[in-house]
């Protein structure tokens, strides 16, 4: 026997000494030589030591690892994904990028709305969902069958983390509410999100990230200066929604490891957008402000904003009156930093139209790559508003490793944007490639719960679950 084994064995022996290996098995009797336990007792027993006998597995492993193999800080964590759409799949995937296990649970035969926004489809796959659904397994479970209900039952009870985005009650009504499952699991971190909050006037409405967007104020303040409302051109809100989500389960799995419960998160589209207007909201909370719509410019900064060059755009950017100068230097109007109205930000705010026009009939004079040469090594923030052909053909995207290449099971080689984060301490292993809709049913009941084949059966046929058969 291995040193490592000697020592998992000895350690899950000590935590339970009675019969330790029949409690992991799911489908096998527990005896107890104290007392006589119900079946709901067995199982939830059996779902403890299940628990307890995974962190050995991860202690004795990483402290096994040959010196400078790289851990990942989520590896051994188990996250139970009842999200769809974009801000939750976009959280979890974050944390499986950290090394998290994420079991992603679908509808049979519909799967995450997300597989039908299309086109562009790859395959029978759509972009949109391959782009926000790596490294995850998928379990297909009806949550309408009563055996599906316990299904993610059992899966919670051995589960770390359960991030959810059904409307606010749902989830209780169907007995897989936190109050339920922290009483199976009382370390389990459960998080909903949802379009408003768990509570209040607006929660039992439904949200999608356009419609936050627009409750937030954040269309009241994005488009041109003097056109109507306009959506951002990617789902920000859902996003930063999903950025919270992955910082609040980061920050519950750190309070578990001191007080060892779990937490119930509240997360919003609602919150998150409405806290992301920064300046904005200080502007109006604090001097009553409206806000207004700039197209690229900055209201309280001037320059600070997008020009049309000879042949496209440039956006430059003086954060303070050097840059300005610097500005100015290198386009060879440095008359404009003589001029008392320009001397400070403040007055050049105060002055905008005149100075912007002058920039502008500038700029015109030029082509963007001769612009970008102009300014390069002269400390001014600058650059060209690339197309989405002209971001990925960029060298510093293509240096910073953001475009991951993997092969799908029916859509052959497909490329997704990668992680955004590096870190020095570890690095991230391949990434599988998204799931297909129930593609691990069957192994996730036989490993992670200890189903028979014979019960695992039994829910195949009764459709309470569904197994992808396509290689």
């Amino acid at each position: 026997m291995s040193a490592p084994l000697r020592e998992l064995t000895g350690r899950v022996g000590a935590l339970c000494p009675v019969a330790w290996r029949s409690l992991l098995r799911r489908n096998q009797p527990v005896r107890c030589p104290v007392r006589r336990m119900s079946r709901s007792q067995t199982v939830l027993l059996g779902l403890s030591w299940q628990r307890r006998y995974r962190k050995c597995v991860l202690a004795a492993t990483c402290k096994h690892r040959a010196a400078g193999e790289s851990i990942r800080p989520l590896e051994g964590v188990r996250v139970l994904d009842l999200t769809r759409v974009l801000a939750g799949p976009f959280a979890t995937m974050i944390l499986a990028d950290l090394g998290a296990e994420v079991i992603k649970v679908e509808r049979p035969g519909a799967g995450d709305d997300t597989r039908a926004w299309g086109p562009p489809f790859v395959g029978s796959e759509s972009a949109y969902f391959l782009s926000i659904n790596r490294n995850k397994k998928s379990v297909a479970v009806d949550l309408k069958h009563p055996r599906g209900v316990q299904i993610i039952q059992e899966l919670a009870g051995v589960c770390d983390v359960l991030v959810e985005n059904y409307l606010p009650g749902k989830l209780q009504q169907m007995s897989l509410g936190y109050d339920q499952l922290s009483g199976v699991n009382p370390q389990l971190i459960y998080c909903s999100i949802s379009g408003y909050g768990q509570t209040g006037p607006q929660s039992q409405s439904p949200g999608y990230d356009s419609i936050a967007s627009a409750v937030s104020g954040m269309m009241h303040i994005t488009g041109p200066e003097d056109g109507d409302p306009v959506r951002p051109g990617v789902a920000m809100t859902d996003l930063a929604t999903g950025l919270y989500v992955h910082g609040a389960v980061m920050a519950a799995l750190l309070q578990r490891h001191r007080t060892g419960r779990g937490v119930h998160i509240d997360c919003n589209l609602l919150s998150s957008q409405v806290s992301c207007l920064s300046h904005i909201a200080a502007n109006y909370l604090n001097a009553g402000k409206e806000a207004r719509r700039w197209g690229t410019a900055h209201e309280s900064i001037v320059p600070y904003q997008g020009f049309r060059t000879k042949d496209g755009h440039i956006v430059v950017a003086a954060g303070n009156d050097q840059q300005f100068i610097r500005i100015c230097q290198v386009l060879q109007l440095m008359e404009l930093t003589e001029e008392p109205q320009y001397k400070t930000n403040k007055l050049r705010v105060q002055n905008r139209k005149q100075l912007l026009h002058t920039l502008s009939q500038r700029f015109l004079q030029e082509k963007t790559a001769d612009w970008l040469r102009r300014f390069k090594g002269s400390g001014v923030p600058v650059g060209p508003i690339n197309s989405i052909q002209e971001v990925f053909s960029d060298p510093q995207v293509k240096h910073n490793d953001l475009i991951q290449e993997m092969n799908h099971p029916t859509a052959g080689r497909i490329a997704i944007p990668g992680p955004a984060v590096r870190y020095s301490s570890f690095s991230p292993s391949g990434p599988t490639p998204p799931p297909l809709i129930g593609q691990h049913t069957v192994q996730v009941l036989r490993d992670t719960l200890s189903y028979s084949d014979d019960l695992i059966k039994t829910l195949l046929e009764c459709r309470a679950v569904a197994q992808n058969e396509e290689p």
